[in-house]
């Protein structure tokens, strides 16, 4: 166990964390930048007093659990995480859970994408980013809970009409066996994550088909290139698909572009103009 570095890494790491970042409210009193000790001991479900003696470099060797809570309170990257084990006196074990939140230049790309629908989903398949196109071709992720934002529980667990599925696309069966391999490796790299857990098991206990895709034990399936969704107010839309991976992240860059020139492309434009009004009319 290496005291005084670690001492030093958590200071920097908190440090550099804003109140907003965790939800916590900036005060005007604040003395130090970042959040209190107080306030990542919260976070981390240890003491006040604990925290404040590693911080000082004279803890006793914190447990593995100590240290997994202190990771995600400090919103550590993976490298950081590993090293903050490391310092312990800890070997890294797997990521405590896949990374929930998009880099701001992500998210500043899918709004320079004015003519594309782009979203990007986490491991666990949920819809974390996306831009005004993507809502309005599929749904307005934004009045959404992260529960519904999720398209496995959308596609397995929505609408029992199959023309209905997943935004009524054409390749909701191809989906289907897609999100059951990419979760079955999602589950294989965070085993320890709470909110994994309870996705697999509401999806086998909710979903027969899940449940046989699942006891199938696929991992790999083939990539879905193009698309049509059936949209309530432009009508069938046809669109080319390709994902990019942000490795680092473990997550998926989604864009739909349409043909140039095709009525799909027309579609879209139009779409662009009205956004999601059409949502809020219809109801």
């Amino acid at each position: 166990m290496h005291r005084a570095q670690l001492a030093t890494f958590l200071r920097g790491r908190r440090e550099r964390i804003r109140p907003a970042d965790v939800g916590l409210p900036a005060g005007r009193r604040r003395r130090t930048p970042g959040l209190r000790r107080e306030e990542v001991a919260q976070l981390a479900f240890i003491s006040t007093e604990y925290y404040t003696r590693l911080e000082q470099a004279r803890g006793p060797h914190p447990s593995r659990e100590v240290v997994g809570g202190l990771a995600r309170a400090l919103r550590l990257s993976d490298a950081e995480r590993d090293h903050l084990h490391q310092l312990a006196g800890l070997p890294p074990g797997p990521p405590p859970g896949p990374p929930r939140t998009v880099r701001p230049s992500v998210q500043l790309m899918l709004d320079r994408l004015p003519q594309s629908a782009a979203f990007v989903t986490s491991a666990m398949l949920e819809v974390i980013a996306w831009n005004g196109l993507a809502a309005a071709l599929m749904d307005d992720f934004s009045a959404l809970s992260r529960r519904d934002r999720n398209l496995a529980r959308h596609a397995f667990l929505g609408s029992e009409d199959r023309a209905d599925r997943l935004y009524g696309v054409s390749d909701g069966d191809e989906f289907a066996r897609s999100a059951a391999a990419r979760l079955r490796r999602t589950a294989a790299r965070y085993p320890d994550d709470p909110e994994v857990a309870e996705l697999v098991d509401d999806l086998l206990t909710g979903s027969p088909e899940f449940a046989a895709l699942w006891a199938a034990g696929d991992v790999d399936t083939a990539p879905m290139l193009r698309k049509t969704f059936q949209h309530p107010v432009v009508g069938p839309v046809t669109v080319n698909c390709d994902a990019l991976d942000l490795t680092d992240q473990d997550q998926h860059v989604v864009v739909y572009t349409a043909d140039p020139g095709s009525p799909s492309d027309e579609a879209l434009r139009l779409l662009a103009v009205i956004g999601t009004q059409h949502m809020s009319s219809a109801t």
